[in-house]
């Protein structure tokens, strides 16, 4: 991690407060590395973060069985993995309505009709869980009143300038240059 500063005490306590917030998220891990850029005279913030690889997502098809039953005309679902049983239930919900997603036991749930689309919804995905993970520490750590934000991340690297007016484009170069040097490590 590099916390860059005009004020060389005041980056000794944003590093303190960015190793805080990833210890509460649990983050350290899946960050690789980080630079920052905070200066309190010209009131600019400058986060980037290169993001560790997670793991494939996770498919409907890979932790169930779904059959057609064509004499009820009803998709059942039979759950072989009750770990994922929260996310295929919220993906349900949210692909199918609540109200058509219907559960007659724990492992097993009920639609109406021939779903023959559901084998590859994908249920979990550990990539984009960091990701959002990522955002939000990144949004504490911004300080307060820094309401004028540049989002300017690429592929697995969270980059954002920030500040409490116009956004100036040595900023910007300076976040895009710790984005080509995070990916270049």
């Amino acid at each position: 991690m590099l916390v860059e500063s005009t004020d060389k005490e005041g980056a000794k306590v944003y590093e303190m407060i960015i190793k805080q917030i990833f210890q509460d998220l649990q983050l350290s891990p899946s960050i690789k590395d980080m630079r920052v850029y905070v200066d309190p005279v010209e009131v600019v913030f400058i986060l980037a973060m290169k993001m560790d690889k997670t793991s494939d997502f996770t498919i409907l098809g890979d932790v169930t069985k779904i059959e057609y039953d064509k004499e009820a005309d009803k998709t059942i679902i039979r759950v072989k993995d009750e770990n994922y049983l929260p996310n295929i239930l919220k993906k349900l919900w949210l692909e199918k309505g609540r109200e058509n997603v219907h559960q007659p036991d724990r492992f097993s749930f009920v639609l109406d009709g021939n779903e023959d689309n559901l084998e590859n919804l994908v249920i979990d995905d550990p990539y984009e869980n960091l990701k959002k993970r990522v955002y939000d520490a990144a949004f504490r750590i911004i300080p307060e009143g820094f309401r004028i934000i540049r989002d300017i991340s690429q592929d697995d690297i969270i980059a954002i300038v920030c500040t409490d007016e116009l956004i100036k484009d040595e900023w910007l170069d300076r976040g895009l240059n710790y984005v080509k040097e995070l990916k270049s490590s």
